[in-house]
């Protein structure tokens, strides 16, 4: 089959190349997203911490190059050849040393670029054209439509984009759900822990008027078996959470950080939960790295996570890699937030694993759980970075993180907090995992089905997404 398919330049399939505007807008507070190289991650575009630009910025900013569904963006220097497309919806502007690129329809169907811009063909290319830089290797705009490739017939390109495609867009709706249910657990700590609108409740309620009986999954559950629970999952509408209503006070007291629930209790974080540090073994020994099989992680590892929970690592280490950690290998549910280089990473280790010097790794336990601080980080997180110092880059200590002090419901109350939000967790654990199957199966077929290897009609045909 791939014998058969012409080769054929980008030019020669109609897909235009549309430059950028080579200026960068002033940032605003809030608006459209102006994409970046480092926003181009794994063929699609990551808007994690991205720039955001005026209305009227971007209007000027895309007067020449507006991205639209199907344009592919394509780094052309820094990481040259990067690509991810643009989904339908999106309205963003166009970084610097970044292009669109935009298929016709006649010769190249526009849903199939994203796929042909990711096989060996391509980066065979970006290596052929590619012009080595002192500082940065980078792509010609006038090169980039000479890029060759074989090209299949329109029926083969629609199916290859149908199966690829349909293994994406599985893969975004789990990001999606992810999102979504991580917003859920936000929502509920927001509620019960910074708003107190239980405890406005109960001091609202008619004395006469008895409170809910609480929910047996929010009474007496430690962390660990929070995580079996089904919680929120069971409820019917809000009687799960209503119910636990009962287990808050219906009165505030004063404390050192202004009014909490009556019985509550201000700590400090290093009172309640264990902070540790990582390190490094010597990366030129051998013997702490050849064959290694744990998991070892650096704040690396968390510029591309989708939801706070790491599942691998890039590195693993030996058991004498280990031994050169005085925290050694931390237990599956580890809460990690990075403390330097940037601040304020976060995520629940999935797995055991070891820890560099850019992370305070929190063993969390019944008395403030890691879905607790996890919430209690992110919302905090201003308070966490204002404890950093340094002049090279900002860096918060473990003596500095320490003693910021939190507000600390009793027992009873965190264990019903775990047990309603540890099955959320649990479900982007899962999404997590499917995804991962997923995306190794597309990463497969792709290279398969762009050098005809394989029939995507075949593979359409028999598959049952």
């Amino acid at each position: 089959m791939a014998g058969e398919w012409k080769r054929t330049s980008l030019r020669e399939a109609g897909v235009a190349l549309i430059d950028c505007d080579h200026r960068t807008p002033p940032a605003a507070e809030s608006g459209y997203p102006y994409v970046a190289i480092p926003q181009l991650k794994e063929g699609r575009i990551v808007l994690n911490d991205v720039r955001r630009i005026s209305a009227e910025h971007f209007a000027e900013w895309t007067r020449k190059a507006k991205p639209q569904h199907h344009d592919v963006i394509l780094s052309r220097r820094c990481n040259p050849g990067e690509t991810a497309y643009v989904p339908a919806g999106l309205e963003c502007a166009l970084g610097q040393n970044l292009v669109l690129l935009r298929a016709d329809g006649k010769k190249l169907f526009p849903p199939f670029l994203r796929w042909l811009v990711r096989g060996t063909d391509w980066w065979e290319q970006v290596g052929t054209f590619i012009n080595v830089g002192a500082v940065f290797d980078s792509l010609k705009c006038a090169d980039i439509p000479n890029f060759s490739m074989p090209l299949p017939p329109l029926a083969e390109q629609k199916a290859i984009a149908a199966v690829l495609g349909a293994l994406d867009d599985k893969i975004e709706c789990n990001r999606r759900m992810n999102a979504t249910l991580e917003t859920m657990a936000r929502a509920l700590f927001q509620s019960w822990f910074i708003d107190f609108d239980p405890v406005r409740r109960n001091a609202d309620r008619p004395q006469n008027q008895p409170s809910p009986q609480p929910s047996p999954t929010g009474r007496g559950r430690s962390a660990a078996e929070g995580e079996g629970a089904t919680g929120l999952g069971r409820r019917d509408g809000d009687a799960g959470l209503a119910a636990c209503d009962k287990l808050f006070p219906d009165s505030f007291q004063d404390s050192e950080l202004g009014h909490i629930p009556k019985g509550w209790s201000v700590e400090s974080v290093g009172k309640v939960v264990a902070c540790v540090g990582g390190a490094t073994p010597s990366t030129s020994e051998p013997k702490y790295w050849e064959g290694g099989t744990h998991h070892w992680t650096t704040p690396k590892d968390f510029s591309s996570l989708q939801a706070p929970v790491l599942l691998d690592t890039d590195r693993k280490l030996t058991d004498a890699g280990i031994a050169k950690i005085s925290s050694g290998l931390l237990p599956a549910g580890t809460l990690l937030l990075s403390s330097r280089a940037p601040v304020g990473y976060l995520a629940i280790a999935a797995m055991p694993v070891a820890i560099n010097q850019g992370f305070i790794a929190m063993k969390c336990n019944e008395r403030a759980s890691n879905f607790f601080m996890l919430n209690w980080c992110q919302q905090n997180m201003a308070e966490i970075e204002g404890r950093a110092t340094g002049t090279t880059f900002a860096e918060i200590s473990k003596q500095n993180f320490r003693p910021i002090p939190m507000v600390l419901p009793p027992k009873e109350l965190m264990a019903a907090f775990t047990a309603q939000v540890a099955p959320l967790y649990a479900q982007i654990l899962a999404n997590l995992h499917q995804s991962r199957t997923l995306a190794t199966l597309r990463d497969t077929l792709l290279p398969k089905l762009l050098s005809g290897e394989l029939s995507a009609v075949a593979v359409e045909s028999s598959a049952n997404y």
